[in-house]
C-alpha cells in the first residue's frame, strides 16, 4: 500500500510540473488537527497562504488523494479577515488541467482576489468516515477495541509549505505509532513536527495505533418522513437500520458477564444513544418490530428536547437492530410566508443522534394535497426526485419530495428548504367530504329504514326458504323428543339401582308402567313430524338419518324392558346379585353400543 502511494504521489508531482495551471501561491504556515476520539474522523487545517506571483489569485486549491478523498463526507472552509468574526466560503471539486487520475481537487473561492504579497488566513475542516480500521478486526467481550489510522505526515497540498506541523488527538491509549525525530506523545496527543521547506505534495506516511471504545454507531440506512399538515402539526418518523462499524464479536456473548461487569466485559459495545429532537417535540415514541421500548428516557424545556435510546440488547461489533423514532413538532416553528405568495418549510436534514454515520439517508417531505410549484433548496448536493403518497381522505394524493445522500456526517445537519404554494381553501376538501359522507350515510339509512327489502313471497327462492326454515325447526322438535327419550331411559335405568338398594320391587313396577305410557306418548307425538319430513323434499337429505334413529331407539326400548323385567322377576325369586349380573350382561351391552349409537345420529343431525 505504502508503495503505491509514493508511486502515485511521485508521478502527481511529475505531471504537476509539467502542467500549466500552476501557480505561485505558497503555503506559509499549516498546523493541522486531525481529532480520532469517535470512528468518525476531523482533519482541522489552519492554513496561510501567501501570493508570491505577480497576478491576482481568486481561488486556492486542496488536494485529496482518491484514496482519502473517497471517504470525504464534508468539507468546510472558514474564513477571518481581521478581527471580523469568520464565515464560509464556497469550497467546490474542479478539475484543474493536468489533474491525474488518483487525486480529487477542492477549489476554495476567495472573497477577493490574493495581491501579490498578500496573506490570507483559511480554515478548512475536513470529516472522514471508514478512515479507522479495526485492528485487530475480531475481538472477543472482554477485550478493548484497538483501530489503525494511517495519513500523510506531511499536509498534501498542491503547493510548496515553508513550515508545518501535525497533532494527533487520541481517546484512549496508544498500542504504537511511527516514529520520527521530531514526534512527542504528551498525554492524549501525538505531535509532528515542526517541519520546514516541504516542496508541494511531500509525502512521508504515519500510522497510529490505539484503542478506540467510543460507539461506532452506524446506521446503514435511515428513512426520515417529514408529513406537513396545515392543522398545526408536523409529524416526523424515522426509520433506522443501525449497526456497530467497529471490531466483529467473537467467541459468543455472555449476559452474564455483561451484567456483571459492563464496562469491562462490553467495553467495545454500546448500550445508549442520544437523539437531540427540536425544541416543543410531543407525542415521542420509541418503538422496533415487537413493539414500544420503554428502556428510554426523555427529558427537555423550551430550549432542547433529548431521547435517550436504549435497544433491547447492548451492540456488539457487526451487529444490527433495528427502530423506529417518531414525534410531533409545532408547524409554526419551522413553517413559514416567502415571496411570490409560496410557502416555506425550513427544517434539518441529517439524523438527530449525535457522532452517528448514515450511510444512506433519504428524507422523505410529504407536503399537503394540493401544492404546487415544488423546489428545494440544500447547501449541499443531494439526489432529488418526487413521489405521491395516498392518505386518509385523499382524491390526488399528497406531493413528496424525497432527497438522498449517502454518508452523511452530524456536520451535514443542516438546514434545508421546500418551497410550495398552496391554497387555504384545499384545507376546507377533507372537512366537506367528512360532511357530504355522513350526510349521505343518513339519507341511506332513510331510504333502507322506509324500502321494503324482502323477497316476493311468491317466488321459488322465498317459498325454499320457508320449507327449510320449517325442515329446520321440525328436527329441532325431533331431537328435544328423543332428549327426552333418553330420559325416560335414564328413569328406568334409575329405578333398578334403588332396586338393588332397598328391595322395593312395587316402586319399581310403578317405574316401569309410567316408562311405558310415556315411551308411547312421545312415540305419537313423534309421528306427524315424521310424516311431515317423508313428504318434504328439503329433508330428503337428513331423513335417513332420523328414520335410523327411530328404529334405534325402538331396538333401545325393546332391550330396555327386557332387562327391566329380568331384574324385577330375579328380585321377586330372591335370586342372587351375581345371578342377576350374568343373566343381563348381555342385554348391559347391547343397550351401550345402542345409547352410543342414537348420541352419535343426534349429534350429526344437530349440525345442519
Amino acid at each position: 500500500m505504502e508503495r503505491r502511494l509514493r508511486f502515485s504521489f511521485f508521478l502527481f508531482t511529475l505531471l504537476l510540473l509539467s502542467s500549466t495551471a500552476r501557480s505561485d501561491l505558497v503555503i506559509s504556515k499549516v498546523e493541522r488537527w486531525v481529532e480520532l476520539s469517535s470512528h468518525i474522523v476531523r482533519v482541522m487545517s489552519l492554513l496561510k497562504v501567501e501570493n508570491e506571483g505577480p497576478d491576482d489569485v481568486s481561488e486556492v486549491l486542496l488536494a485529496f488523494p482518491d484514496a482519502q478523498s473517497k471517504n470525504l463526507a464534508a468539507i468546510r472552509t472558514f474564513y477571518t479577515e481581521g478581527k471580523k468574526s469568520s464565515f464560509v466560503l464556497p469550497t467546490e471539486p474542479t478539475e484543474p488541467k493536468g489533474k491525474p487520475s488518483d487525486v480529487t481537487f477542492y477549489s476554495i473561492a476567495l472573497p477577493k482576489k490574493l495581491a501579490k504579497g498578500k496573506t490570507v488566513s483559511l480554515e478548512v475542516l475536513a470529516v472522514f468516515t471508514h478512515s479507522l480500521k479495526p485492528f485487530p478486526e475480531e475481538i472477543t467481550q472482554a477485550e478493548s477495541q484497538l483501530v489503525v489510522y494511517t495519513d500523510n505526515l506531511y499536509y498534501t497540498s498542491p503547493y510548496p509549505v515553508k513550515h508545518q506541523s501535525l497533532v494527533f488527538r487520541l481517546p484512549g491509549r496508544v498500542e504504537s505509532y511511527t516514529k520520527y525525530p521530531k514526534v512527542k506523545h504528551v498525554e492524549s496527543e501525538l505531535r509532528y513536527g515542526p517541519f520546514e521547506e516541504q516542496p508541494a505534495f511531500s509525502y512521508s506516511p504515519v500510522v497510529v495505533h490505539f484503542e478506540n471504545n467510543n460507539p461506532f454507531a452506524v446506521a446503514n440506512e435511515l428513512v426520515r418522513e417529514i408529513e406537513i399538515s396545515h392543522w398545526g402539526n408536523v409529524r416526523v418518523t424515522e426509520q433506522y437500520t443501525l449497526s456497530h462499524g467497529g471490531a466483529r464479536l467473537k467467541n459468543g456473548f455472555s449476559r452474564i458477564e455483561y451484567q456483571a461487569r459492563p464496562y469491562v466485559r462490553g467495553a467495545s459495545s454500546f448500550r445508549t444513544l442520544v437523539a437531540r429532537l427540536p425544541p416543543r417535540a410531543n407525542s415521542v415514541y420509541y418503538r422496533d418490530e415487537i413493539g414500544n421500548i420503554s428502556t428510554s428516557h426523555l427529558w427537555g424545556d423550551s430550549q432542547r428536547t433529548q431521547l435517550e435510546i436504549e435497544p433491547r440488547f447492548p451492540i456488539f461489533g457487526g451487529w444490527k437492530t433495528t427502530f423506529t423514532v417518531g414525534y410531533d413538532l409545532p408547524l409554526q416553528d419551522f413553517l413559514f410566508e416567502a415571496d411570490g405568495g409560496k410557502r416555506v418549510l425550513n427544517i434539518t436534514f441529517g439524523c438527530p443522534i449525535g457522532e452517528i454515520l448514515v450511510e444512506k439517508h433519504i428524507v422523505k417531505v410529504v407536503l399537503p394535497e394540493g401544492s404546487k410549484d415544488i423546489s428545494v433548496a440544500t447547501l449541499f448536493p443531494t439526489k432529488q426526485s418526487q413521489a405521491v403518497k395516498y392518505s386518509h381522505l385523499d382524491i390526488v394524493g399528497r406531493p413528496v419530495v424525497v432527497l438522498e445522500k449517502d454518508n452523511v456526517v452530524p456536520e451535514l445537519n443542516l438546514y434545508f428548504q421546500v418551497y410550495y404554494k398552496f391554497n387555504n381553501i384545499s384545507l376546507l376538501s377533507e372537512p366537506m367530504m367528512l360532511i357530504v359522507g355522513i350526510f349521505l350515510l343518513f339519507v341511506a339509512c332513510i331510504v333502507y329504514m322506509h324500502t321494503d327489502l324482502a323477497i316476493s313471497k311468491t317466488s321459488s327462492s322465498y317459498l325454499e326458504k320457508l320449507q327449510w326454515e320449517e325442515v329446520q325447526a321440525t328436527v329441532l322438535r325431533i331431537r328435544n323428543i328423543f332428549d327426552q327419550y333418553l330420559t325416560v331411559h335414564d328413569k328406568l335405568e334409575s329405578s333398578l339401582r334403588e332396586l338393588s338398594r332397598n328391595g322395593d320391587v312395587q316402586t319399581c313396577k310403578a317405574v316401569r308402567k309410567a316408562a311405558d305410557a310415556q315411551f308411547k306418548e312421545l312415540t305419537k307425538e313423534l309421528k306427524p313430524l315424521l310424516t311431515f319430513l317423508q313428504s318434504c323434499s328439503q329433508a330428503s337429505s337428513i331423513l335417513p338419518k332420523i328414520e335410523e334413529l327411530v328404529t334405534k331407539e325402538r331396538e333401545m326400548q325393546e332391550k330396555e324392558m327386557a332387562k327391566h323385567t329380568t331384574v324385577v322377576e330375579s328380585f321377586e325369586k330372591k335370586s342372587g346379585g351375581k345371578d342377576i349380573e350374568s343373566r343381563i350382561a348381555s342385554q348391559q351391552q347391547k343397550l351401550a353400543s345402542l345409547r352410543q349409537e342414537v348420541e352419535a345420529l343426534l349429534e350429526s343431525i344437530a349440525e345442519i
